[in-house]
């Protein structure tokens, strides 16, 4: 038996025994390595590509900024109206600006827009405060231009008579709004009534076309 072995002879390395060479695929190249979950730079840098790429610059500022340049100009136009009338109209004949259809008439209106409910001037205060809490929140998520107009308009016209009702006499909180566009056969009202009315209309027209606040369109 061991003359046998000595003739037929005995492997040289552990590995001869059994077991073959490791041999490599031909198809596999140095910088392939993902039987060992290793990628190549490449690779790597074509994986980060997406993730790398610069966020767009945010849209909500233009839309914030077209809110508030709305709201300044209708709460401008109205105080300063106001401020005229008081000094050139109060306490004298009305104006005619078309004939008996339209006049420029100076009242004192302690309660809701065009003289509704008198008796609940600190309710009415109170509501034009939480209006525009609730549009400086929401101004946050505006992304729509029309929107923002028409918010505009609802806080121009709410600061506007806020205004009235916080500095004009009889007091805090219940003072009476300076109402001055008298039409034939109608209320009479201010600058910021028609800023409120006209941004009401068009939140209903948007709201109707399925248009939100933060631009997305949805049809139900």
């Amino acid at each position: 038996m061991a003359e046998a072995e000595r003739i037929i002879g005995t492997p040289d390395s552990p590995g001869a025994a059994g077991s073959e060479p490791e041999q490599s695929d031909g198809n596999t190249t140095p910088g392939d390595r993902s039987g060992s979950g290793l990628s190549s730079p490449a690779e790597r840098s074509g994986t980060d590509d997406g993730a790398a790429a610069p966020a767009q610059p945010p849209k909500g500022k233009r839309r914030i900024a077209v809110l508030f340049t709305v709201a300044v100009l209708a709460y401008a136009l109205d105080l300063g109206s106001k401020l005229l009338v008081v000094a050139r109209l109060e306490h004298h004949a009305p104006i005619e600006i078309v004939g008996d259809w339209l006049k420029f008439e100076a009242i004192r209106n302690a309660g809701a827009a065009f003289g509704f409910g008198e008796a609940f001037t600190i309710i009415f205060t109170m509501i034009a405060a939480a209006v525009i809490i609730v549009i400086a929140r929401l101004a946050r998520k505006l992304y729509s231009v029309p929107w923002a107009i028409a918010l505009g308009l609802l806080l121009g016209g709410a600061l506007g008579n806020l205004t009235d009702r916080i500095f004009r006499s009889p007091g805090i909180f219940e003072g009476a709004v300076v109402d001055f566009i008298a039409p034939k056969h109608f209320a009479v009202f201010n600058l910021a009534d028609s800023a409120i009315v006209c941004g009401g209309i068009l939140i209903v027209l948007l709201s109707f076309r399925g248009l939100d606040p933060d631009g997305t369109v949805h049809k139900d």
